[in-house]
């Protein structure tokens, strides 16, 4: 009888193990998540899953979704996803992947983003399943003794191995010691939770790893790493971020949202399909031999993705809407056949400089302002809603500003 139960969750803990490995760029450990996934099974005890957020804006989008969806897998399989809100460490700033010292929030700044956030994430997660955690509650009340108890767990060492410290460094670039403190807290953080697993970016590597270490220290078993993929924004190449402008909100206006899709590069859509829609790997497989063998065409596959994204965040009505609209507006030929072709260097320039100065679209910057925020600006079609945007100027690009001023890069 025994055996026969010891089959049955070893079954089950492949099944779980399959699900939650699909996507992931490494797990730290498969081993050890296959052990804590038995003992979860056969204890009928749910794993505690850690996912931290620092609320230092008010939109999430489907770059940020990779890693909550992979936490609905968990939520699905039935364990308890601790989300847990950096209203502590938001005001030090996490310093992963900048390249200067990040400014620090103030209390209403983390509460007008945080009420933002957890909206969005309904999208995404079961809310009323989760248990949301705070950091100020265990970090605030540290004493002086404990900071530096804390501390002397890392070297200077390991601080400055991280590839962003190191490179600021290199090139003379402060480094504040607030900011060896975020990896630090953020392990506490685990040693806090007791958490069994922690996931994040790839960025994030670093971080998720000081968890592993403080819980040795504090006795606790060690917590799994579960890695994931940083998605590229629409540009194809950049990380998903509002800044750049190469970023889908998933609160979008699902129009939006299926124009913004249908931008993407074709070589990035296989990665677009494994880590933003449902697709199985079966089928995400044969649409990629389809495409080399060239039996599909690429507009045809990205009509596909589209839909399934906006589908995702909205509906299956609402994606074949957004569909339709987007045919329609190519139908009626919007873009002129013979439509101007201007030289701009290549590179990153903010937008309203491109409109005033590169294209001479607005003779002010106010006036250029003006029609970024009526939602008169658009490149290839999508509109530019930040007047702060970063654009990645690149051959082939159509910049439109009013009725009148379309141009095409060459």
């Amino acid at each position: 009888m025994s055996e026969k139960l010891d089959e049955k969750i070893l079954s089950e803990v492949e099944r779980q193990f399959k699900i939650l490995k699909r996507g992931c760029e490494e797990i730290i450990s498969e081993s050890e998540l296959k052990q804590r996934l038995y003992n979860s099974i056969k204890e009928s005890r749910p794993l505690k899953i850690k996912y931290g957020i620092d609320p230092t804006g008010d939109s999430i989008h489907i770059g940020h979704a990779v890693v909550m969806r992979k936490l609905r897998e968990f939520q699905d399989l039935g364990h308890e996803i601790q989300f847990l809100i950096g209203s502590y460490t938001a005001k030090i700033g996490d310093p992963t992947g900048k390249s200067e010292t990040r400014k620090v929030l103030t209390d209403e700044q983390i509460q007008h983003n945080m009420k933002h956030y957890m909206r969005q994430i309904g999208k995404i997660l079961v809310v009323d399943k989760l248990k949301v955690v705070y950091n100020h509650e265990w970090l605030e009340p540290l004493s002086m003794e404990d900071i530096l108890k804390l501390m002397s767990q890392f070297t200077v060492s390991l601080m400055t191995s991280r590839e962003d410290f190191a490179k600021r460094l290199s090139e003379n670039k402060p480094v504040s010691l607030v900011e060896f403190m975020y990896p630090i807290l953020q392990g506490y953080d685990s040693v806090a939770l007791q958490c069994d697993v922690e996931l994040g970016g790839t960025e994030q590597k670093f971080n998720v790893l000081r968890g592993r270490d403080l819980q040795k220290a504090f006795g606790q078993m060690p917590q799994i790493c579960m890695i994931l993929p940083i998605l590229e924004g629409t540009d194809g190449k950049n990380k998903m971020s509002k800044s750049l402008n190469n970023y889908i909100s998933v609160e979008e206006d699902p129009k939006d949202m299926f124009g913004k899709a249908m931008s993407i590069p074709d070589e990035v859509m296989g990665r677009y399909m494994r880590l933003t829609t449902n697709m199985s790997d079966e089928e995400i497989l044969s649409v990629e031999r389809e495409l080399l063998n060239q039996t599909v065409h690429p507009m045809d596959v990205k009509r596909s993705l589209a839909r399934e994204i906006v589908a995702i965040y909205y509906c299956e009505e609402r994606a074949i809407e957004a569909e339709n609209y987007f045919n329609e507006l190519f139908s009626k030929r919007s873009i002129p056949q013979d439509i101007a072709e201007i030289e701009v260097a290549y590179g990153q320039v903010e937008i309203i400089p491109l409109l005033v100065e590169h294209l001479n679209f607005s003779k002010t910057t106010s006036e250029a302002r003006r029609l970024i925020q009526q939602g008169a600006v658009s490149i290839n079609q999508v509109k530019v809603d930040d007047v702060k945007a970063l654009i990645d100027v690149t051959s082939g690009m159509i910049i439109k500003s009013g009725k009148k001023n379309i141009v095409k890069i060459k």
